[in-house]
């Protein structure tokens, strides 16, 4: 066993987490979703040229989040509500949030479902129903990253509780598997961040293909923890797929190459994701959070967190 899993196995052991710490951890994570999030839809018109815009200076704020941070409040406040994933409460809480704010950038299935969840209907029949035997988009592993860091001493737990939270609205196993992915690369970052980064990313990328379902969505996870760094990610958006079918498939294994590639610079990681065009916001959600994961919110542009809408309390 090398340094670097010796050094998880130590956490895993520990017999006492921290409750007040623990509680942090999903804001922390849900700051670097949010921020990607808004900055990804505010860039995603006209993205090949994000990079000279950043360089010209920080656009004005206020930059406004979408479904993507949305849900992830929620299950940041499910959370703190229970201690974990309990499938009635957060389905509850997803429908009263859109039936709240519903100009969040909802897509059309996810909005339908939520509709149908706040009229009464059990929402496992209607995940169940969508599309005819679930829908395998990418919205439930956008939304996951606060579940990730709540559970980082315990990836069964982070498997467990990842696959409760996308039945929700994603019965799909590809959905789910991709919510499992994004929770799993959120909590080996969190757990390794006193680790150098070599270590850190083989623990991830060795964690990531043990622990996701076995699915197109872990297929392109392979390809893409094998595929070189130093590739434009144009390139490789072209060969894993950037997002642009709102699919799990489509989406994580891109969102893992792209957080792995720049897993210590948080402002290249977002430029870098925008870049390659595609479900920009979702994207980049994803990417902010797992970065996040590993630097913490100091690691995020100070003038980036402020120009971003602000987020709720959290709830807890």
């Amino acid at each position: 066993m090398n340094v670097g899993l010796e050094f998880v196995s130590g956490l895993a052991r520990s017999s006492r987490v921290d409750e007040d710490a623990r509680k942090q951890r999903p804001r922390v994570v849900l700051e670097g979703l949010s921020v990607g999030d808004a900055f990804g839809e505010m860039c995603a018109y006209g993205h090949a040229e994000v990079r000279k815009r950043v360089a010209l200076g920080v656009p004005a704020g206020p930059w406004w989040w979408t479904d993507d941070a949305a849900m992830a409040v929620g299950i940041e406040e499910c959370l703190h509500r229970c201690g974990a994933i309990e499938e009635d409460l957060l389905a509850w809480i997803f429908a009263r949030n859109y039936k709240r704010d519903p100009d969040r950038g909802y897509g059309k299935m996810a909005a339908r479902i939520l509709q149908q969840i706040g009229e009464g209907e059990p929402w496992e029949r209607v995940s169940k129903e969508a599309f005819n035997g679930g829908s395998m988009g990418n919205g439930a592993a956008m939304r996951v990253a606060p579940l990730g860091a709540w559970f980082a001493e315990d990836l069964d737990l982070v498997v467990k509780h990842a696959m409760k939270s996308a039945r929700v609205t994603h019965w799909h196993p590809e959905g789910i598997a991709g919510a499992i992915a994004v929770a799993v690369a959120t909590a080996c970052a969190w757990r390794t961040r006193d680790l150098a980064l070599d270590a850190a990313l083989e623990i991830i990328a060795t964690e990531l293909l043990q622990r996701t379902p076995e699915s197109e969505t872990r297929s392109g996870i392979a390809a893409a923890v094998t595929i070189d760094p130093r590739l434009s990610p144009e390139v490789v958006g072209r060969r894993l797929g950037n997002g642009s079918l709102v699919t799990a498939p489509d989406t994580v294994p891109f969102v893992i190459w792209l957080a792995l590639r720049s897993l210590g610079d948080f402002q290249e990681a977002l430029i870098s994701t925008v870049e390659a065009g595609g479900d920009c916001d979702t994207n980049a959600a994803m990417v902010g959070a797992i970065v996040t994961a590993r630097l913490g919110v100091s690691g995020i542009p100070a003038d980036w967190l402020e120009a971003r809408e602000a987020l709720p309390p959290a709830d807890g």
